[in-house]
C-alpha cells in the first residue's frame, strides 16, 4: 500500500477518533441536521420558505421535542431511582440480617462437630460479606454523585449541541460545498459517492442500534413486571445503557441482583432475574449481528467483530466507531479510492 494511503487511513482514524470525543456534540447536531434535512426541504419547496426560515422552524420543532421527552423522561426516572434509593439501606439491612441469622443456623448445627475454628470462620465471613454489601453501596452513591456532578457539564453540552443544529441546518450546502472544494475534480464524484454511502450506512447503524435497544427495553420492562419487581422504568433503562456495552451487558445489572434475591432468601425473584438474563442475552446476541449487518451494509460477521475490537482499543466510543471504520474503508474501496492488491512476489 502506497505510503500516501498509510496516511491518509491514520489521519482519517485519528478525525473520527477525535470526532466521536471531543467532537460529539457537532457530530451528533450533524446527524440531527441531516435527519431533519427533508422536513426542511418540504418547507422550502411547500411553504416557499428560504433556507434560514425553513431550517429554524425544524430546528425549533426538533428542540421542543427533544427538550420536551427529555423533562418527561427525567422527571419519571429520578421520580423511581429517589424512591429507590430511600429503600438501599432496608435492603442492606435485611441482607445483612438474612446471612447472619444463616450463619447462627450453620453454627448450631455444626456446634457438636469439634472444629473450634468453625465460629471465628463464620464471623469472619460474615464481615467480609458486609464489607462487601457497604463497599457497594458507596459505590452506587459514588456513581450517583458523579452524575450529579456531570449535569452543568450535559447542560453545557446539550447547549452546544442545540447551537450546532441551528448553525448547521443553515449552512449545510455551504458546508457540504466547501468539503468537496478540498479534493481534485475527478475525486469529487467518489468523495460524494462515499459521502451518500456513509449517510446511509451510519443512519442505518443508528437505526439498527435503537432497535437493539428498544428491544432490549421490552423484553426487560415486560420481564420486570412479571417478576413483580419495583422500579421497572429506570431499571429497564439501566439495564438498555449497560447492555450497549459488549463486554459488560445486561449480566452486570441482573446477575447481582439475582445474587442478592437468593442470598435474602427470595427464590422466585432470583429466578426470574436469571431467566430474563438469559432471555435477553440470547435476543441480544442472536439479532444483533443480522441487524447491524442488514443495517449497515457489512456482513454479520464483520459487524460483530468491528463492536468488539472497537470497545478493547478505545472504550465506549469504540463500539461506535468500530463499525463506522468498516463502513468507510469499504464505501472507499467500492468507489476506487483505496483499490490495492497484496503483490508476494
Amino acid at each position: 500500500m502506497p505510503l500516501k494511503s498509510v496516511l491518509l487511513m491514520a489521519f482519517g482514524l485519528l478525525f473520527l477518533y477525535l470526532l466521536f470525543t471531543v467532537g460529539a456534540p457537532f457530530l451528533l447536531a450533524l446527524i440531527a441536521v441531516i435527519f431533519l434535512e427533508p422536513l426542511t426541504g418540504f418547507l422550502m419547496s411547500r411553504l416557499k420558505l428560504n433556507r434560514l426560515a425553513a431550517s429554524t422552524i425544524s430546528s425549533v420543532l426538533f428542540t421542543v421535542v427533544l427538550v420536551g421527552l427529555m423533562v418527561l423522561i427525567g422527571l419519571k426516572l429520578i421520580d423511581e431511582l429517589l424512591g429507590f434509593w430511600e429503600h438501599v439501606p432496608e435492603y442492606l439491612n435485611n441482607a445483612n440480617a438474612y446471612v447472619k441469622d444463616l450463619i447462627d443456623r450453620a453454627d448450631t448445627s455444626f456446634a457438636g462437630s469439634g472444629d473450634d475454628n468453625l465460629p471465628i470462620k463464620l464471623e469472619s465471613w460474615v464481615s467480609s460479606l458486609t464489607n462487601a454489601l457497604q463497599g457497594l453501596a458507596a459505590s452506587v452513591s459514588g456513581v450517583i454523585y458523579g452524575f450529579a456532578k456531570g449535569i452543568p457539564n450535559f447542560f453545557i453540552v446539550l447547549i452546544v449541541f442545540l447551537c450546532a443544529v441551528f448553525l448547521f441546518g443553515y449552512s449545510l450546502p455551504t458546508m457540504k460545498t466547501s468539503f468537496l472544494s478540498l479534493f481534485e475534480d475527478k475525486s469529487r464524484l467518489q468523495v460524494e459517492q462515499i459521502m451518500i454511502n456513509l449517510r446511509k450506512s451510519v443512519f442505518g447503524f443508528l437505526r439498527a442500534q435503537f432497535i437493539l435497544s428498544l428491544l432490549t427495553y421490552v423484553l426487560s420492562f415486560l420481564g420486570l413486571l412479571i417478576i413483580g419487581t419495583g422500579y421497572p422504568l429506570a431499571v429497564a433503562l439501566l439495564i438498555v445503557v449497560v447492555d450497549i456495552l459488549p463486554i459488560l451487558g445486561t449480566g452486570s445489572v441482573l446477575v447481582p441482583w439475582a445474587a442478592y434475591s437468593f442470598v435474602t432468601g427470595d427464590a422466585y425473584t432470583a429466578i426470574g432475574l436469571l431467566l430474563l438474563f438469559l432471555v435477553i442475552t440470547v435476543v441480544r446476541r442472536v439479532v444483533e449481528p443480522k441487524v447491524l449487518g442488514d443495517a449497515v451494509g457489512i456482513g454479520a460477521l464483520s459487524a460483530l467483530v468491528s463492536l468488539y475490537v472497537g470497545y478493547e482499543l478505545v472504550g465506549l466510543v469504540g463500539v461506535f466507531l468500530g463499525p463506522i471504520v468498516v463502513i468507510v474503508f469499504m464505501a472507499a474501496r467500492k468507489v476506487g479510492l483505496l483499490d490495492f492488491k497484496i503483490k508476494l512476489q
